[in-house]
Parts: structure tokens; sequence; C-alpha cells
């Protein structure tokens, strides 16, 4: 039998240890919390400044498609930050990979505050820009996957699917922080937020990274990888062994993230540009409404996990890619009309679906797909290389579609609306996974 059968029977495993959960659980809201912070602070400043600070000797879209670029240029790094970190979250352990993925993420984005502009320094300028990016999404490639994996393997049966989107409810809280961070620096006279403002935003990660490293440091390993260890049967080579014998449910998991990721950081990035630029809305708005879905996509993600803890991952899954390939005309409507009580509402709907819904499900989903060995290396990889074919490439395309279609929005809905038929067909064709032995290795499944 393969890894993608139909679910194994309900582990008989010891119940969770319930101050292994719960430190689990504060360790993977708060580390994802702080990615993030770090990519929404990057992704907002990418659509209303970096084009001005970086890449000032061009013309105001094609600013913007460089500024994108460099934004999509973290999100290349991710599958290779997956590939080295893999190695390791299948045989040092979860906790070794989510404490050094925390401190080079931070470093990085704190660095960004320091870095000199276009003005100061020349071309050297954006190249800086671009290396601190690379190493964001370097950390960031193990991040929630790390998490999710951890969480899903220390919460008792029933209660994988509520605690694992625990991940998602930071990755929200981590937006909504940014945006507030962003609100308030807003509020600084333009040249003083041009000048030295916008650094305060990225220097303020070191707070996050400091707490966030305390609480990880105070990590329980994960008691499936345990056993391993006891065991003995930690694969010496997870990323091997995930090519050659978990080539399905990998396959699985990108292209059920790939429709997801790109209309998730379509509303997180792209749309933030578009009302600016397109529509004609303050600028001062755009952080204010990503900061209120950013707050309801942190209840969706829960929400939604703990649905399918009683209804199984795959119908929640499915009912709710399927309203996402319904979702994106509505939302272009709503947000032309710039009414800001329509674009809000749009906002949200898309926070709570495809930013922080969907993904909540699959924090449990995904590592449920796997067998015991290499686990941490499948989601791992199947994730990351999504986030580069969906959401890394998604606001750069976006941005492309309506420079090249005369700023019609009709071409970008067509895009989000193909991307997530994708996603959909895939998850029809996935297994049920929910309450499977993690203890059982692939060969068993």
């Amino acid at each position: 039998m393969t890894e993608t059968s139909p679910a194994s029977p309900p582990s008989t495993a010891e119940p969770a240890d319930p101050k292994a959960v719960r430190r689990a659980a504060w360790a993977g809201l708060v580390g994802t919390t702080l990615e993030q912070y770090d990519f929404v602070i990057y992704g907002t400043a990418s659509a209303l400044i970096f084009s001005k600070l970086f890449f000032p000797n061009i013309s105001p879209a094609a600013g913007i498609l460089a500024s994108f670029s460099a934004y999509a240029v973290g999100f290349a790094a991710r599958p290779l930050g997956g590939l080295f970190f893999s190695r390791f979250g299948d045989r040092l352990g979860r906790k070794w990979v989510l404490v050094t993925t925390l401190f080079l993420m931070g470093g990085a984005t704190f660095a960004i505050g320091l870095l000199p502009t276009y003005g100061q320094v020349g071309l050297l300028a954006p190249v800086l820009l671009v290396a601190c990016r690379f190493l964001q999404g370097f950390g960031a490639g193990a991040e929630q996957s790390g998490g999710a994996t951890l969480l899903t393997e220390t919460a008792g049966i029933g209660r994988r699917g509520r605690f694992a989107a625990l991940v998602m409810t930071g990755a929200a809280l981590g937006t909504a922080i940014g945006a507030g961070a962003w609100i308030l620096v807003q509020l600084l006279p333009e040249d003083q937020l041009m000048s030295w403002g916008w650094r305060l935003v990225f220097l303020s990660s070191l707070v996050v990274t400091v707490v966030a490293m305390v609480i990880r440091r105070r990590l329980i390993e994960s008691p499936v990888f345990t056993e391993l260890k006891e065991q003995h049967v930690a694969p010496a080579k997870p990323v091997g062994e995930t090519f050659k014998h978990g080539r399905r449910p990998l396959l699985l998991v990108i292209l059920m993230t790939v429709g997801v990721s790109s209309q998730s950081y379509t509303y997180q990035v792209f749309m933030a540009s578009y009302l600016v630029s397109t529509v004609g809305v303050d600028k001062a708005f755009v952080p204010q409404v990503l900061l209120i879905g950013a707050i309801c996509g942190a209840f969706a993600a829960f929400g939604f996990g703990t649905l399918s803890d009683r209804l199984g991952r795959k119908p929640v899954y499915t009912a709710i890619l399927s309203a996402l390939v319904i979702l994106p005309a509505p939302t272009f409507i709503a947000l032309n009309t710039g009414s800001h009580v329509a674009i809000t509402i749009a906002i949200i709907v898309g926070f709570i679906l495809a930013c922080q819904g969907a993904t909540g499900v699959t924090m449990s989903y995904f590592p449920e797909l796997f067998g015991n060995r290499y686990r941490y290396a499948g989601v791992t990889l199947g994730r990351e290389f999504a986030s580069v074919l969906g959401g890394g490439v998604a606001p750069l395309i976006c941005a492309a579609l309506i420079g090249a279609f005369s700023g019609s929005w009709i071409p970008v809905a067509v895009y989000m609306m193909l991307m997530m038929i994708v996603s959909l067909v895939a998850a029809r064709l996935a297994p049920e996974t929910l309450d499977r032995d993690l203890n059982v290795p692939e060969d068993a499944r």
C-alpha cells in the first residue's frame, strides 16, 4: 500500500504531553509570526516605497516591477533553504532547525533596516537588498513546515488540526503586526518616512526575534522524532528518500499548495499596490485594511483547523478551494468601487479563505500525508517548491498583466482562478488523512 492510501487506523500511542503541546504551540505561533512579519513588511515596502528608494531611475511602473522582482527572490530562495534544512530536520530534529531558521530570518530583516539606499551608494543598494531578501527566504524555507510538523506530531489524536493551525494563526498575527507597524510609521511626514521612518519597521523585527528565540530554545522535541532516534532509524538522506519513495505525496503537496499560495500573496502584496496605483486609494488606508483582514484570518485559521478535526481534512480543504475558484472576480469588482467598506469586506474574505483558512487546514493535512522517516523533508520541499511557482511570482505576474492589458483586472482574475483550479483538482485526488498513525513508516502505509 502506498502512502497516499486511505487513512490508517488511529494511533494507539500514549496521550500527548500537555506541557510539550503548549510549548510547541507557542513556538509555532511566535516563530511564524516573525516569518510573516518579515515577509509582510517587505511586501508592503515593495508596494509602497522600495521602488523609489532602491530603483529610482526608471518609470514608476517599471520600478514596481523591479521591486516585486526583488520580492520574488525571497521565494526563489525558499526551496533552496528547504533543501538545505530538510537534511537536518529529519536527522537532528525539528527543534534544531526551528531555532536556526529563526535566527537567520530575523537577522536578515534587521539588516534591511540598515541598508544604504540608491541615492547613497548607487547600484550597490539594490544588490544588498536582494541579498538580504535571499537570506530571508532561505531561512523561511523550513519555518512554517517545521512548525506544522512539530505540532502535528506533538498534538493528540483529534486535536492535530486545531493545534497545527496555530502556525497560520501566528502568520496572521505577523501580518497584523506588520500592518500595524506601517500604520504607525506612516503617521510621520513623507520626508521622514522615506529617510528613516521605514527603517524602524525593519529594525523592530529584533524584538520579535528575541522573544521567539527564548520560547524556541525551551522546546521539547517531537515524540515521533524522539522515537525514531531511539530506534536509530532516522534517514541518512531524507531529501533523497523523499524523491525516491515519496514522489506522489510530494507532488500532491506541490499542486495542492500552488493555487492557494498564488492567491494568498496576491491579496497580501499585489492588491496593496493595485489599490494605490490603479484604484487611487490613499496609501495610509492599505495597512489598515490589511490589519483588519489579518485579524479575521487569525481566527479563521484556528476555526478551519478545528473544523477539519471534526469533518476531515479533505472535505474542508476542497470546500475552501471551491469558493476560492470563484472569488477573484467579485473581489476586483469590490476593489474598483473605491468604497472603503467594499474593499475591506473583499480583503477580509480573501484573508479568511486564501491567506489563512485554507493554509490552516494544510498544517495538519500535509504532515499526515507522509510517513515518519522523511515527513519534515516532504512537507518542506512540497510547500516551498509550490511557493516559488505560486506566491513568489504572483505579484510580479499580476503587475505584468495589469501593464500588458492597459490596467484591466480581468486577466489577473483569470490567472488567479486557473491557479486555484490546479489546487482543487489535486485536492480531489488526495486521500483523507484524519487521525493517521504518524509513527507508521512509509512502506507500511
